[in-house]
């Protein structure tokens, strides 16, 4: 397993939450809501600290998942940004893709998802490269 450098994992993980943070909320957060066919009284009545526990939670399997690969790999800064943002493009965005197409979802939701699952990640790679 290659070295994992904890602290360049959890600002990873943190810069794709900022990510979600900005594109849910300001870019894409109204839209997001017709797409998914939710009113403002269901978003308001849940947990959104659990919620938001959980989404970083999962962003840290992820960063660790993408660090693992890098250092394993010993990829150049340019093999970096290409994994992360190749694991949004080509592995987490379609998986989300397959779901929706199952649960009858549109595209306009699953480009906003997907968009956020790829710049996500590129701003995971990013981070990384900053440590280096």
């Amino acid at each position: 397993m290659g070295e994992i450098n904890l602290g360049a994992v959890l600002l990873g993980a943190l810069a794709f939450f900022l990510v979600g943070a900005i594109w849910y909320g300001v870019l894409f957060g109204k839209a997001w809501q017709k797409a998914a066919g939710m009113s403002d009284d269901q978003l308001q009545g849940t947990n959104m600290p659990l919620i938001f526990g959980l989404t970083y939670l999962a962003e840290l399997v992820v960063a660790f998942t993408l660090w693992h690969a890098i250092a394993r790999s010993g990829a150049s800064d340019r093999a970096v940004m290409m994994m992360a943002v190749g694991f949004g493009a080509t592995i987490m965005a379609p998986a989300v893709g397959i779901n929706y197409l199952y649960l009858r979802k549109n595209l306009r939701h699953f480009l906003i998802d997907a968009g956020h699952l790829i710049v996500g990640m590129a701003a995971m790679g990013g981070v990384f490269l900053l440590f280096r």
